[in-house]
């Protein structure tokens, strides 16, 4: 029998009442049907968690959002820059290669995936537009944050009517990197390097990738906060690639956030 628990995600003011004409919501693990190390509300389509279970899991996120299952839309995230213009719902089986996706259609669904890397989501009520994007620490470098407001702003969007929330990410208490990542990071700009401090590991140093998202969201003009809700340490709330791999296990689960503009 299906467990019937209701997800209930987290959400941030900052993005609008509903009364805004915006709903959208970071979910936890909680409340889907998948077990074990997928416990429970996994959305990963890459998984090998139960593609019955995912699609159940999934059917429940569109529910709570308002809209059916196909409008939910999602994409076949890669760590990359790309962002995509979403006019129509596309089908599961041929998603787009992006980390990004923006829209101006009601009742259109946006989600990201993620399992410690940041998920943001974006909106201006004004013009009726939202955003949402992927941004672990590959993306964030090479500018997926910013390509998202662009595309926003090509729909008629207004860089300060735009407001983004990161959602839950891996902190930086968790978050251990070694030296050819430090050296990334401060290649491409020394100032960098105030987002790392030691480990207590030679070579290493603790990354802060939240701190790192919104200083560039803020840096791109739009209004910027963070939920501050660390994927790793919250084990009964957030699933953790990073947690999962340092225990060994053979995958990990994924939890979504979404947007969407609602249908007057």
């Amino acid at each position: 029998m299906l467990d019937m628990t209701r997800p209930e995600p987290v959400r941030s003011s900052l993005l609008g009442a509903r009364a805004g004409g915006v709903r959208h919501g970071f979910f936890t693990r909680r409340g889907g049907v998948s077990t074990g190390i997928f416990d429970s509300l996994n959305v990963g389509l890459g998984s090998t968690d139960s593609p019955e279970a995912v699609r159940e899991n999934r059917r429940r996120v569109a529910a709570a959002m308002g809209v059916p299952a196909e409008r939910l839309v999602t994409i076949h995230q890669c760590h990359s820059a790309e962002v995509v213009t979403v006019e129509d719902p596309f089908p599961i089986d041929s998603r787009p290669n992006a980390d990004g996706l923006v829209t101006r259609k009601p009742g259109v669904a946006l989600g990201v995936l993620a399992a410690d890397c940041g998920p943001v989501l974006f909106a201006d009520t004004q013009a009726g537009v939202i955003g949402a994007a992927h941004a672990g620490w590959k993306g964030a470098l090479t500018g997926i944050l910013e390509n998202t407001i662009d595309a926003m702003e090509r729909l008629g969007a207004r860089r300060e009517h735009i407001a983004a929330v990161l959602g839950p990410s891996i902190s930086q208490e968790n978050y251990e990197v070694g030296p050819e990542y430090i050296q990334r990071f401060i290649g491409a700009d020394e100032d960098n390097a105030r987002y790392f401090r030691d480990s207590g590991k030679s070579g290493h140093a603790l990354f802060d990738l939240n701190l790192y998202t919104i200083d560039r969201l803020t840096r791109a003009g739009i209004k910027a906060e963070a939920l501050g809700r660390c994927t790793y340490a919250q084990e009964d709330d957030f699933f953790s690639y990073r947690r999962a791999a340092h225990r060994g296990e053979p995958d990990y689960g994924r939890q979504i956030s979404a947007i969407c503009l609602e249908v007057s």
